[in-house]
Protein backbone atom coordinates (compact mmCIF):
# COMPACT_ATOMS: atom_id res chain seq x y z
CA UNK A 1 0.00 0.00 0.00
CA UNK A 2 1.34 3.11 -0.81
CA UNK A 3 1.80 5.94 1.75
CA UNK A 4 0.09 9.10 1.63
CA UNK A 5 2.33 12.37 1.85
CA UNK A 6 0.91 14.77 4.51
CA UNK A 7 0.23 18.08 3.26
CA UNK A 8 1.16 21.32 5.68
CA UNK A 9 0.23 24.91 6.48
CA UNK A 10 3.37 26.97 4.76
CA UNK A 11 6.03 26.65 7.94
CA UNK A 12 9.11 28.21 5.71
CA UNK A 13 8.23 31.52 4.12
CA UNK A 14 9.69 31.85 0.80
CA UNK A 15 11.04 34.66 1.91
CA UNK A 16 13.05 32.80 4.57
CA UNK A 17 13.66 29.86 1.85
CA UNK A 18 17.01 28.11 2.82
CA UNK A 19 17.53 27.76 -0.80
CA UNK A 20 17.68 31.77 -1.37
CA UNK A 21 20.56 31.67 0.59
CA UNK A 22 22.90 29.67 -1.73
CA UNK A 23 25.34 30.95 -4.07
CA UNK A 24 24.09 27.97 -6.40
CA UNK A 25 20.88 29.63 -7.18
CA UNK A 26 19.98 32.67 -8.80
CA UNK A 27 17.89 35.45 -6.56
CA UNK A 28 14.81 36.71 -6.91
CA UNK A 29 13.81 39.93 -8.05
CA UNK A 30 11.19 41.84 -5.46
CA UNK A 31 8.20 41.37 -7.50
CA UNK A 32 9.17 37.57 -8.13
CA UNK A 33 9.49 36.87 -4.48
CA UNK A 34 5.98 38.47 -4.13
CA UNK A 35 4.50 36.68 -6.79
CA UNK A 36 5.90 32.93 -5.95
CA UNK A 37 5.21 33.80 -2.24
CA UNK A 38 1.53 33.92 -3.01
CA UNK A 39 1.95 31.08 -5.92
CA UNK A 40 2.88 28.83 -2.63
CA UNK A 41 0.00 27.44 -1.05
CA UNK A 42 1.66 25.21 1.40
CA UNK A 43 4.01 22.12 2.29
CA UNK A 44 4.44 18.57 1.60
CA UNK A 45 5.70 16.46 3.96
CA UNK A 46 6.97 12.58 2.63
CA UNK A 47 8.14 9.87 4.54
CA UNK A 48 10.68 7.40 2.80
CA UNK A 49 9.01 5.65 0.28
CA UNK A 50 5.91 7.68 -0.10
CA UNK A 51 4.23 8.56 -3.42
CA UNK A 52 4.27 11.90 -4.26
CA UNK A 53 3.52 11.69 -7.78
CA UNK A 54 1.47 8.98 -9.56
CA UNK A 55 1.70 8.32 -13.36
CA UNK A 56 -1.66 8.83 -14.56
CA UNK A 57 -2.51 11.24 -12.10
CA UNK A 58 -3.85 14.73 -12.67
CA UNK A 59 -2.66 16.60 -10.29
CA UNK A 60 -4.16 20.03 -9.13
CA UNK A 61 0.03 20.85 -7.88
CA UNK A 62 2.94 21.41 -9.07
CA UNK A 63 6.23 21.11 -6.39
CA UNK A 64 9.70 22.25 -6.00
CA UNK A 65 11.84 20.38 -3.25
CA UNK A 66 12.47 22.33 -0.41
CA UNK A 67 14.76 19.06 1.25
CA UNK A 68 15.69 15.32 0.79
CA UNK A 69 15.77 13.04 -1.86
CA UNK A 70 13.31 11.99 -4.73
CA UNK A 71 13.67 9.74 -7.90
CA UNK A 72 11.25 9.70 -11.06
CA UNK A 73 10.14 6.29 -12.12
CA UNK A 74 7.70 4.47 -13.98
CA UNK A 75 6.56 0.89 -13.91
CA UNK A 76 5.63 -1.73 -16.82
CA UNK A 77 2.95 -4.25 -16.40
CA UNK A 78 4.56 -6.91 -14.76
CA UNK A 79 6.29 -4.88 -11.76
CA UNK A 80 9.55 -3.78 -13.36
CA UNK A 81 10.60 -0.47 -12.88
CA UNK A 82 12.78 1.72 -14.31
CA UNK A 83 14.21 4.55 -12.27
CA UNK A 84 14.56 7.85 -14.92
CA UNK A 85 16.19 9.98 -12.55
CA UNK A 86 16.87 11.34 -9.23
CA UNK A 87 15.81 15.19 -7.50
CA UNK A 88 17.00 16.93 -4.87
CA UNK A 89 16.49 20.30 -3.12
CA UNK A 90 15.68 23.17 -5.93
CA UNK A 91 14.07 20.55 -8.06
CA UNK A 92 10.34 21.33 -9.54
CA UNK A 93 8.15 18.20 -10.11
CA UNK A 94 4.92 17.82 -11.44
CA UNK A 95 5.23 20.15 -14.26
CA UNK A 96 4.62 17.49 -17.02
CA UNK A 97 1.18 17.04 -15.58
CA UNK A 98 0.78 20.99 -15.48
CA UNK A 99 1.83 20.64 -19.32
CA UNK A 100 0.38 17.31 -20.30
CA UNK A 101 -2.84 17.12 -18.46
CA UNK A 102 -1.37 13.82 -16.75
CA UNK A 103 1.77 13.26 -15.14
CA UNK A 104 3.50 10.17 -17.62
CA UNK A 105 5.51 8.91 -14.42
CA UNK A 106 5.26 8.84 -10.74
CA UNK A 107 7.84 10.38 -7.85
CA UNK A 108 8.54 8.84 -4.92
CA UNK A 109 10.53 9.83 -1.64
CA UNK A 110 13.64 8.32 -1.04
CA UNK A 111 14.19 10.37 2.11
CA UNK A 112 12.21 12.40 4.07
CA UNK A 113 11.20 15.28 2.35
CA UNK A 114 9.79 18.40 2.37
CA UNK A 115 7.90 20.01 -0.93
CA UNK A 116 6.49 23.66 -1.22
CA UNK A 117 3.29 23.30 -2.89
CA UNK A 118 2.30 25.93 -5.50
CA UNK A 119 -1.16 25.96 -7.72
CA UNK A 120 -1.02 24.90 -11.08
CA UNK A 121 -3.95 26.87 -12.06
CA UNK A 122 -1.96 29.94 -11.58
CA UNK A 123 0.65 28.95 -13.39
CA UNK A 124 -0.70 30.92 -16.58
CA UNK A 125 0.14 34.15 -14.78
CA UNK A 126 3.42 33.59 -14.14
CA UNK A 127 4.05 33.22 -17.68
CA UNK A 128 1.84 36.72 -18.27
CA UNK A 129 3.37 38.49 -15.55
CA UNK A 130 7.00 37.31 -14.79
CA UNK A 131 9.12 36.39 -18.12
CA UNK A 132 12.29 35.68 -15.76
CA UNK A 133 10.10 33.01 -14.19
CA UNK A 134 8.70 31.90 -17.29
CA UNK A 135 12.27 31.59 -19.12
CA UNK A 136 13.33 29.70 -15.46
CA UNK A 137 10.56 26.70 -16.42
CA UNK A 138 11.91 26.86 -19.80
CA UNK A 139 15.72 25.97 -18.29
CA UNK A 140 14.60 23.55 -15.05
CA UNK A 141 12.81 21.95 -18.25
CA UNK A 142 15.56 21.65 -20.75
CA UNK A 143 18.15 20.47 -17.98
CA UNK A 144 15.79 17.42 -17.30
CA UNK A 145 16.15 16.39 -21.01
CA UNK A 146 19.92 16.93 -21.21
CA UNK A 147 20.12 14.69 -17.50
CA UNK A 148 17.76 12.29 -19.01
CA UNK A 149 20.07 12.34 -22.62
CA UNK A 150 23.36 11.44 -20.58
CA UNK A 151 21.09 8.69 -18.74
CA UNK A 152 20.26 6.93 -22.05
CA UNK A 153 23.75 7.05 -23.05
CA UNK A 154 24.69 5.77 -19.74
CA UNK A 155 22.04 2.56 -20.31
CA UNK A 156 22.78 2.52 -23.85
CA UNK A 157 26.92 2.44 -24.38
CA UNK A 158 28.77 2.10 -21.12
CA UNK A 159 29.72 -0.76 -19.73
CA UNK A 160 27.92 -2.10 -16.04
CA UNK A 161 31.42 -0.64 -14.51
CA UNK A 162 31.52 3.00 -16.45
CA UNK A 163 27.42 2.85 -15.97
CA UNK A 164 27.49 2.47 -12.39
CA UNK A 165 30.52 4.88 -11.94
CA UNK A 166 28.60 7.46 -13.91
CA UNK A 167 25.46 7.27 -11.76
CA UNK A 168 27.30 7.59 -8.46
CA UNK A 169 29.36 10.34 -9.57
CA UNK A 170 26.18 12.28 -11.19
CA UNK A 171 24.60 11.85 -8.01
CA UNK A 172 27.72 12.81 -5.91
CA UNK A 173 27.80 16.29 -8.22
CA UNK A 174 24.07 16.71 -7.51
CA UNK A 175 23.68 16.25 -4.40
CA UNK A 176 27.21 18.96 -3.52
CA UNK A 177 25.43 21.31 -5.82
CA UNK A 178 21.97 21.41 -3.75
CA UNK A 179 23.99 21.66 -0.64
CA UNK A 180 22.58 17.90 0.68
CA UNK A 181 26.16 16.86 0.49
CA UNK A 182 29.39 18.18 1.55
CA UNK A 183 32.64 17.64 2.14
CA UNK A 184 32.51 15.84 5.43
CA UNK A 185 29.07 14.54 4.32
CA UNK A 186 29.19 12.16 0.91
CA UNK A 187 26.51 9.66 1.87
CA UNK A 188 24.34 8.89 -0.83
CA UNK A 189 20.88 7.26 0.21
CA UNK A 190 20.50 4.84 -2.88
CA UNK A 191 20.39 1.13 -2.13
CA UNK A 192 21.21 -1.51 -4.68
CA UNK A 193 18.13 -2.30 -5.82
CA UNK A 194 17.52 1.37 -6.88
CA UNK A 195 20.78 1.22 -8.74
CA UNK A 196 19.51 -1.89 -10.43
CA UNK A 197 16.15 -0.44 -11.46
CA UNK A 198 18.13 3.00 -12.98
CA UNK A 199 20.94 1.06 -14.67
CA UNK A 200 19.16 -1.69 -16.26
CA UNK A 201 20.93 -4.25 -14.81
CA UNK A 202 20.03 -7.40 -12.40
CA UNK A 203 20.29 -7.06 -8.86
CA UNK A 204 23.23 -9.62 -9.14
CA UNK A 205 25.49 -7.99 -11.65
CA UNK A 206 24.35 -4.70 -9.87
CA UNK A 207 26.31 -5.87 -6.56
CA UNK A 208 29.50 -7.29 -7.80
CA UNK A 209 29.46 -4.35 -10.22
CA UNK A 210 29.72 -2.04 -6.84
CA UNK A 211 31.66 -4.26 -5.53
CA UNK A 212 34.52 -3.78 -7.89
CA UNK A 213 34.11 -0.32 -6.88
CA UNK A 214 34.42 -0.81 -3.31
CA UNK A 215 37.22 -2.86 -4.09
CA UNK A 216 39.34 -0.19 -5.67
CA UNK A 217 38.79 2.28 -2.88
CA UNK A 218 36.45 4.45 -4.76
CA UNK A 219 33.47 3.90 -2.72
CA UNK A 220 32.36 2.30 0.48
CA UNK A 221 29.00 0.27 0.70
CA UNK A 222 26.70 1.10 3.81
CA UNK A 223 23.05 -0.64 4.47
CA UNK A 224 21.45 2.23 2.74
CA UNK A 225 23.68 3.59 0.57
CA UNK A 226 27.39 4.18 0.25
CA UNK A 227 29.68 6.70 1.01
CA UNK A 228 32.02 8.62 -2.15
CA UNK A 229 35.07 8.22 -1.13
CA UNK A 230 37.17 9.23 -4.58
CA UNK A 231 34.57 10.90 -6.88
CA UNK A 232 37.25 11.94 -9.43
CA UNK A 233 38.28 8.08 -10.02
CA UNK A 234 35.03 7.51 -10.54
CA UNK A 235 34.48 10.39 -12.98
CA UNK A 236 37.63 8.92 -14.74
CA UNK A 237 35.92 5.15 -15.01
CA UNK A 238 33.10 6.64 -16.67
CA UNK A 239 34.28 9.19 -19.02
CA UNK A 240 31.81 11.82 -17.28
CA UNK A 241 32.89 15.19 -16.64
CA UNK A 242 30.14 17.43 -14.43
CA UNK A 243 29.24 20.70 -16.47
CA UNK A 244 30.75 23.72 -15.26
CA UNK A 245 29.16 25.14 -12.17
CA UNK A 246 26.62 28.38 -12.99
CA UNK A 247 23.89 30.15 -11.05
CA UNK A 248 20.70 28.07 -11.49
CA UNK A 249 17.13 28.90 -11.28
CA UNK A 250 14.52 27.44 -9.11
CA UNK A 251 10.99 28.67 -8.18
Amino acid sequence: MAIEPRHSPIRVSCFECPLRHMKRFRPFTESELEFVSTFKRGELVADPGTTVLVEGARSAHLYTVLSGWGFRYKILEDGRRQILNYIVPGDMIGLQGAVMAEMQHSVEALTPMTLCVFERSRLFSLFELHPGLSFDLTWLAAREECILDEHLLSIGRRSALERASYLLAFLFDRGMNAGILGDNHRHIPVTQMHFADTLGLSIVHTNKTLKKLADRGLIRWRERGCDIVDPVGLQEISGWTPAEQRVRPFI
